[in-house]
């Protein structure tokens, strides 16, 4: 038995049982024995892949479509660029690349990464050097215009779950069953968030609310609104919550979420009409990753580097481009929602 299971099996004793956000920010985040601070969880050796991780398109893409952002709102200088969770600095590594020739955006910038593990700063230092101011939260960025992107950030924040009853909710609960962790319900109640969700949902439907996103969300967009600017947020999920999402990864391979707790990745699909209702800002429609790379020109840029490519440099290559962008790989699960002040152009590449 793992030293996190033990620890949640004592508070559950001592408390009683825990929600499902409890459960998640307890495996995730513990100080000592939570899955990020204690390890790099990335890449081949990791537990899972992100897009950055997969090619440097990515980053180019991303980083061309901000600085177009920063000229169309009049090169704003100084500016915030920022990356909330930004795993090893793969993808700042590669906006910072792609924006090299945009005269004046270095220049004007000023770089902060918002990071809980000191594991990942450590990584994030090789990768970027001293180039970055490094914060523990969103809400101490600056208060000037604000570039951001958040790339698989919110799926990782803890989520409630609620199971729809006859005329209220029953909250999914994290307990014990004979030394076990196991799932269980709570009384059914009134959930003033879920009010609007007893119109299209049914008895058994499962519900899912991210608490700290919708706080977070309203501080990047209050500075887009303020000081001008543009927020990219990227990952999986929809546009409305709909059934149990929370899922784990250990070694690239999906686990059941109580399974190996502190020792494998957990993740909730987003809520995108969540996020739109809680920014000041503009914000565009949901465009799948697909379509938005497509139109930033991703095809082009992979036909670029192919030219160069042979045998299985050529072959991965070709299935890089292929798992960011096809229907059936990426390209339709992860959405982006764009955040930009209201009256200006919005991103390139997204939906308005």
């Amino acid at each position: 038995m793992s030293a996190m299971r033990d620890h949640l099996i004592r508070r559950i004793r001592a408390s009683g049982p825990m929600t499902v956000a409890e459960y998640m920010t307890e495996a995730l985040l513990h100080p000592t024995l939570g899955y990020y601070p204690t390890r790099d969880p990335l890449g081949a050796a990791g537990d899972f892949t992100t897009a950055p991780e997969i090619s440097q398109m990515f980053g180019e893409m991303i980083g061309l479509a901000l600085a177009q952002s920063w000229l169309d709102q009049g090169s704003p200088a100084p500016f915030t660029l920022a990356e909330p969770g930004p795993g090893r600095g793969t993808l700042m590594a590669d906006i910072l690349r792609a924006t090299r020739a945009i005269p004046g955006f270095h220049a004007a910038l000023q770089l902060y990464l918002i990071e809980a593990s000191p594991t990942l700063r450590a990584k994030q230092r090789e990768t970027l050097g001293d180039t970055a101011t490094w914060l523990d939260a969103l809400d101490q960025l600056p208060e000037q215009p604000l570039f951001l992107v958040a790339n698989e950030f919110f799926d990782a924040l803890p989520i409630r779950q609620f199971l729809r009853g006859e005329t209220g909710w029953q909250e999914r609960l994290i307990g014990l069953r004979d030394d076990a962790l196991t799932v269980g319900l709570g009384p059914e109640q009134s959930v003033a968030a879920l009010d609007h969700r007893l119109a299209d949902t049914i008895p058994g439907n499962i519900v899912e609310l991210c608490a700290p996103a919708p706080a977070l969300v309203q501080s990047i967009g209050q500075r887009i609104h303020d000081h001008g600017g543009v927020a990219l947020i990227l990952d999986y999920g929809d546009w409305r919550s709909n059934g149990d999402t929370l899922q784990a990864l250990r070694e690239h391979t999906p686990v059941e979420p109580l399974a190996c707790p502190g020792e494998a990745d957990l993740t909730a699909h987003v809520d995108f009409e969540a996020l739109a209702a809680a920014t000041p800002s503009a914000h565009s429609s949901l465009t799948p990753q697909g379509v938005f790379l497509e139109r930033l020109g991703i095809t082009q840029r992979a036909q670029s580097l192919a030219s160069k490519l042979t045998g299985d440099a050529l072959s991965s290559h070709i299935a890089a481009h292929r798992r960011l962008t096809h229907p059936d790989e990426m390209g339709n699960l992860f959405k982006l929602l764009a955040l930009f002040p209201e009256g200006t152009t919005p991103p390139p590449g997204c939906d308005p």
